[in-house]
């Protein structure tokens, strides 16, 4: 697998754990993170979540249960992961992957706050469909 540049790591192992929901990732300087699920999807690097500029990011609700269906390697650098409501943009970059792992508990507090703020719910709506996707 190719760096993105020389301090990137590069994941030696990824395993998708499905009764835990979580993403087990390990990558070469010997780090190892577990990756709920919920929290990836909530983290999506795609311009669904993150938007298109600074404060243009769209808090995402619903997804407590949440779960990836799919994971493709992207070139030596990345994996798409799709998710149970279609979602499935956002390239999930070695050294993305790296960052959650390493910055969880933070990025989790804030998005929590964000949650509280806004009077949000983790819960999926009952009855609630994937969107289809449009292409």
């Amino acid at each position: 697998m190719s760096r993105l540049d020389k301090f990137t790591p590069v994941p030696t192992e990824i395993k998708l754990h499905q009764v835990s929901s979580k993403l087990e990732i390990a990558f070469d300087n010997g780090k190892r993170f577990e990756l709920p699920y919920e929290f990836l999807r909530v983290s999506s690097p795609s311009a669904e979540v993150r938007g298109h500029g600074p404060g243009q990011e769209v808090l995402q609700v619903g997804k407590k249960n949440i779960e990836i269906k799919g994971i493709e390697p992207v070139g030596n650098y990345a994996v798409q992961l799709t998710f149970s409501d279609g979602h499935d943009t956002g390239l999930f970059s070695w050294d993305y992957l790296y960052e959650l792992g390493e910055n969880h508990a933070e990025l989790w507090g804030r998005y929590m706050s964000r949650m509280e703020a806004a009077s949000a719910s983790r819960e999926p709506l009952a009855g609630a469909v994937a969107r289809p996707k449009s292409k």
